[in-house]
């Protein structure tokens, strides 16, 4: 058990860094967790200029605690202010018409 444990609280350590470092370099973030099965739980970053991304911790216990280790302000759901402030260029809007469209998302 001990071993899960420390296992655990590196890898909270280590995506605790990548949102720092998110941070950093987008001038602050937020985000929300959102639990995704067993693949884990998606910590969405959202930076201050608009900048967004994920990292996938696997429970939420790792992914609560890598948020707390960050100082990572969290939102209950992607909504509202949070969502407001994402910014997306040509990329995301191809790649969201193209699955829209019934396509393959343009690369």
């Amino acid at each position: 058990m001990a071993d899960t444990t420390k296992q655990a609280e590196r890898t909270a350590a280590k995506l605790a860094k990548q949102i720092q470092a998110f941070a950093t370099k987008h001038g602050g973030a937020q985000g929300q967790l959102a639990y995704t099965g067993q693949a884990g739980t998606r910590i969405v970053l959202v930076g201050e200029d608009g900048g967004w991304g994920d990292l996938v911790a696997p429970s939420q216990e790792i992914a609560q605690g890598a948020a707390e280790k960050a100082g990572l302000t969290l939102h209950e759901t992607f909504d509202g202010e949070l969502a407001a402030k994402v910014r997306t260029g040509p990329y995301e809007w191809s790649r969201m018409a193209g699955i829209q469209l019934g396509g393959e998302p343009t690369k």
